[in-house]
């Protein structure tokens, strides 16, 4: 009995080592933009009958499109938001205003094309893949409706973490493998630009926490009210982290510790889509606070990544703009929102089609012949 125990032990190890040397692998193969193709593009922009640089970061947007694709001949016709949907443990601790079981409500309205997200995707012609990566209630059904939700349950939510780790480590890298093999499948079927999204009662304590860690500031600095704290809501969601924090003492120079400690299921798929779009070199839009901060996760296992992410908006929660700033990132827009699903990033799509349009399209100075403008500084 000793000896089949210690066998199972062994095997189990052999099996999250595997796992993690996959992870460091496939990371490993991250390269660069294409400056060629990025450098075609901006000579490209130079050319268009309009003022130098007068769409601003849209031209950037374009340019870095180019560099990311290896293509200066811009198609982001066919597009997609993925929305991780996960539960936390932490919500125990009275952190959020409403229980666990609103998570897999949403999920179910996302299946139905009646979320927020949806209403905001079908007008801007993108297909929403609702996740479930760790939903604490099983939906009653997965892969029907409108938007059929996509089954990577892998455990009911995660642990509060004030008792215990949130997430094993092996767990927490599954769930990155999970979001890298979307961004593959998506890559396969011909989508060519994707947002990210997330709905999670709680994951907005989950950020924070490891927004404080990888930033290295005091969880009063990265946290807000979420979905509209009282004061004393607010107190008690700081309190939690702080004490989270000071139990685990998650490394900050491993990203992945620190998701396993304090993060959520739904951070963890996300940083593998950030993660797998710098593998199959496509753009991926970051939306508000969780997904910034799985996006600062897969800049934290390879900075590589950072080259291959969009920022949309400028959160409102209290990190958003030290999340961007961390990236090396600005937003395209600031509108002060605060919802989540991926609605901010998807607000971004019909911007992006609009500048590809006129990158396209428009005539250039020779074509109209006036004389081009020059670069004076």
């Amino acid at each position: 009995m000793e000896m089949e125990l210690e066998t199972e032990i062994e095997s189990k190890k052999r099996i999250k080592e595997k796992t993690e040397e996959k992870i460091k692998e496939i990371i490993g193969s991250i390269s660069g933009l294409n400056q060629k193709a990025a450098r075609e593009a901006g000579e490209h922009w130079d050319k268009i009958a309009k003022p130098l640089n007068s769409l601003g970061w849209l031209e950037d947007a374009v340019v870095k499109i180019a560099g990311i694709t290896g293509n200066p001949f811009i198609d982001i016709g066919k597009k997609a938001v993925v929305v991780f949907c996960a539960d936390n443990g932490i919500v125990e601790e009275g952190v959020t205003q409403t229980g666990q079981e609103v998570t897999a409500v949403v999920a179910e309205n996302f299946a139905r094309g009646e979320s927020c997200v949806c209403i905001m995707a079908e007008q801007a012609g993108a297909f929403v893949l609702p996740v479930d990566i760790g939903i604490k209630h099983p939906l009653s059904a997965y892969g029907t409706g409108k938007y059929p939700v996509r089954n990577c349950r892998l455990m009911p939510g995660t642990r509060n973490f004030i008792r215990e780790p949130a997430i094993k480590r092996e767990t927490v890298l599954k769930a990155i493998e999970a979001g890298i093999e979307l961004v593959r499948e998506l890559k396969e079927d011909g989508y060519r630009i994707l947002a990210t999204g997330e709905m999670g009662i709680g994951n907005t304590t989950t950020s924070s926490a490891v927004l404080s860690v990888l930033l290295n500031v005091k969880p009063e600095q990265v946290t807000g009210r979420g979905a509209g704290l009282s004061d004393a809501g607010l107190q008690k969601k700081l309190s939690v982290i702080r004490q989270g924090i000071s139990l685990w003492k998650p490394d900050r120079r491993d990203a992945v510790d620190v998701l396993s400690k304090v993060g959520g299921l739904d951070l963890a798929g996300l940083t593998g889509v950030f993660l797998g779009g710098a593998i199959y070199r496509i753009p991926v839009i970051i939306d508000g606070l969780i997904s910034g901060a799985a996006a600062l996760i897969a800049a934290a296992l390879s900075p590589a990544a950072k080259d291959f992410m969009l920022a949309s908006h400028l959160s409102a929660e209290p990190a958003g703009k030290m999340v961007l700033q961390a990236l090396g990132l600005e937003p395209i827009i600031y509108g002060n929102l605060c919802l989540g699903e991926g609605t901010g990033a998807v607000a971004v799509f019909p911007l992006l089609d609009m500048a590809a349009a006129v990158y396209g399209q428009m005539s250039t100075f020779s074509q109209i012949k006036i004389k081009e403008y020059e670069h004076l500084s």
